[in-house]
């Protein structure tokens, strides 16, 4: 049989894919950013690495200062967490990580346990 090419990219990369670790994410998440940089200067930086779909920058007191860098390629990604992490931009060191979507941070996780054990109690109660 014949496979058009790009079936056969796709097959040799998920072959490869197998290899990366387990966090390596096409999205990654980049903290410590001088808080003026721009939209233009971040597809300077991490487009460098490969072709970008999209980058979301923090606007809010919460979240400025960080990003989230979406690559169209795993190993584009791989290559910029590999490349920028620790990289000096204006005087500051960032922080380039992969996104981690599974993890919950300790708050989430403790206020889930409060919700089990509530309906637990309620539940042995008939509340």
């Amino acid at each position: 049989g014949f496979l058009a090419p790009r079936i056969m990219a796709d097959l040799i990369r998920a072959r490869a894919n197998a290899r990366l670790p387990p966090e390596v994410n096409r999205i990654i998440f980049v903290k410590n950013l001088p808080f003026k940089i721009t939209a233009e200067e971040m597809y300077d930086i991490f487009g460098k690495y490969g072709a970008i779909r999209q980058i979301r920058m923090g606007n809010t007191p919460a979240t400025i200062g960080k990003a989230f860098v979406i690559y169209e390629d795993i190993y584009d990604a791989k290559n910029a967490v590999d490349h920028l992490s620790g990289f000096n931009v204006c005087g500051r060191y960032i922080i380039v990580l992969y996104h981690q979507p599974g993890r919950m941070s300790k708050k989430q996780v403790d206020m889930k346990k409060k919700e089990e054990n509530l309906a637990a109690l309620k539940k042995k109660y008939g509340v």
